[in-house]
This record gives C-alpha cells, sequence and structure tokens, in this order.
C-alpha cells in the first residue's frame, strides 16, 4: 500500500494581520490535498481573498506557517496561477497576445509560445478568436480568456477569485461545466471564492465556510457527488438538499446587521 501524498497546500497556525489592523486571519490550520478543488465561503470581507494571496506569496504571514508544494510560498510561485475577479486583458492586445503575455516574461520561445496559446484557446473552447481584442468579446468569452492565459502556465495550483461573479447565471454555470471539464484534462488542485453556495456545491470536494472579525475556519463540508458533474447534477434532490444546507451553516457565521 502506497503512503498518502502530502498536502499541496498546508496552513499551520496561520496568523495575518495588515500593519497595525485588526487581524484578518486567526490560527487558521487547514490542509489541502493534491488534486481537490475546494471552495471559500463567508461572509464579505472575511479573509477569503486574502488567503489566495497568501498561497500566491503575494503577501507574507504575520505568525504560524504556510507549506506550498513543499516549499515557501515564494519558491512555489511558478506553480501558480491566479484569475481574479476581473479578465484584467490589456486592451491593446489581441486574444494571442494576452495569453502569451506571461509566457514571454518567463522567456518561453516565441514558437513554444504560440503553441501554448493555441492548445489553451483550444481548451474553453475559444480558438476562433484568438486575433479578436477584448472589446469584442463578451464577458464570459473575456473571463474564459483570462483562465487561458493561467492554465498556459501549466500550474499545480489555480486560485480563482470570484472569476464568474459579474456573469449572467447562465453564462455562470456554463462555464462552470467548463471548467470541470478542464480539471478531468489537468488535475490541478484548485482554491475558488465565491458567495454563490450553488457555484462552490457544484465544483468542489470540500467547502469551507469562514466567520469573520477575524476570520475562523468555521465549518468544513464534504461534497460527496461523484465527477464528471454535469446539468443534470444541478436537478438532482441530493444537489438541492446539500445546497440548502450549506445556505444554512452560511447564514449562521454572516454578522447581524440589525
Amino acid at each position: 500500500m502506497s503512503a498518502p501524498l502530502p498536502p499541496i497546500v498546508e496552513f499551520r497556525e496561520a496568523t495575518k494581520r495588515f500593519g497595525e489592523g485588526p487581524l484578518v486571519l486567526d490560527r487558521l490550520n487547514l490542509t489541502v490535498q493534491p488534486g481537490e478543488f475546494v471552495s471559500l465561503l463567508g461572509p464579505s470581507g472575511c479573509g477569503k481573498s486574502t488567503l489566495l494571496r497568501l498561497i500566491a506569496g503575494l503577501t507574507p504571514l504575520t505568525a504560524g506557517s504556510l507549506i506550498v508544494d513543499r516549499r515557501s510560498p515564494d519558491a512555489a510561485a511558478a506553480d501558480l496561477a491566479f484569475v481574479f475577479q476581473e479578465p484584467t486583458l490589456l486592451p491593446w492586445l489581441r486574444v494571442t497576445a494576452n495569453i502569451e503575455l506571461p509566457l514571454a516574461l518567463r522567456g518561453i520561445a516565441p514558437a513554444e509560445r504560440s503553441a501554448i496559446s493555441r492548445r489553451v484557446l483550444d481548451l474553453v473552447r475559444l480558438s476562433e478568436k484568438a486575433n479578436a481584442y477584448p472589446r469584442q468579446l463578451s464577458g464570459g468569452q473575456k473571463m474564459r480568456v483570462s483562465i487561458a492565459r493561467a492554465l498556459a502556465l501549466s500550474p499545480k495550483i489555480l486560485l480563482l477569485d470570484e472569476p464568474f461573479g459579474a456573469l449572467d447565471e447562465m453564462t455562470r454555470e456554463h462555464l462552470n461545466e467548463e471548467l470541470l471539464t478542464i480539471r478531468e484534462r489537468h488535475a490541478w488542485t484548485a482554491f475558488f471564492v465565491t458567495h454563490s453556495v450553488a457555484e462552490a456545491v457544484f465544483l468542489s470536494n470540500r467547502i469551507f465556510i469562514f466567520s469573520a472579525n477575524p476570520a475562523h475556519l468555521h465549518t468544513e463540508i464534504p461534497v460527496p457527488f461523484p465527477y464528471p458533474r454535469t446539468a443534470a447534477t444541478r436537478l438532482s434532490r441530493p444537489y438541492h438538499d446539500l445546497v440548502a444546507d450549506v445556505s444554512r451553516l452560511l447564514r449562521s457565521v454572516e454578522p447581524d446587521t440589525v
């Protein structure tokens, strides 16, 4: 029997404070295994995006430890990719050039960059838009280009910070299905921040619910549905029951606004 793989991300008593401000994360203990898809839910401002930034090495811990792929976040940064809330495409570059830009910054040769951009555009089903400018794309298409740009880096870990939050429900559900289809072919580990319980249940192996002020890991919820998940998954009674259960738990950590 083979030994279990070490966690790809492990927080130990992780604490984060910005300057002299209040605690954002308080003694967080959390482990994620290679290939998992985990979603982070919690009230606005509870530290979900900060957690992603810590993993990416964009901000340091105040106390405790964080191991990313058996290294420090800074040392592991080349094996991560970040998809932000906005597509952040450069408007003066065509789609292909937007995708190839981070590859060029890594010194990858033009022929290889071109091959990679063609491959990832095919993955997100946007090959016909290779020469378009961002202004010629819909919101959903722009986000697919942003995802393609991240996948071009062949990441071990994909960090997604509410990438579909500004899209209409139909486009959002379609992109959820596309994201899982891509993941079947490239088994990266995903950390996904969202405010949508239904989205978290559809995508994830596990869901982490955080409380606020400062953030604590309130509840960890396993999602039992097998992959692949499809539109039919959303119509099933167990799916709706779990969405309702997670929604109740999420409401229990929302701050009292009365």
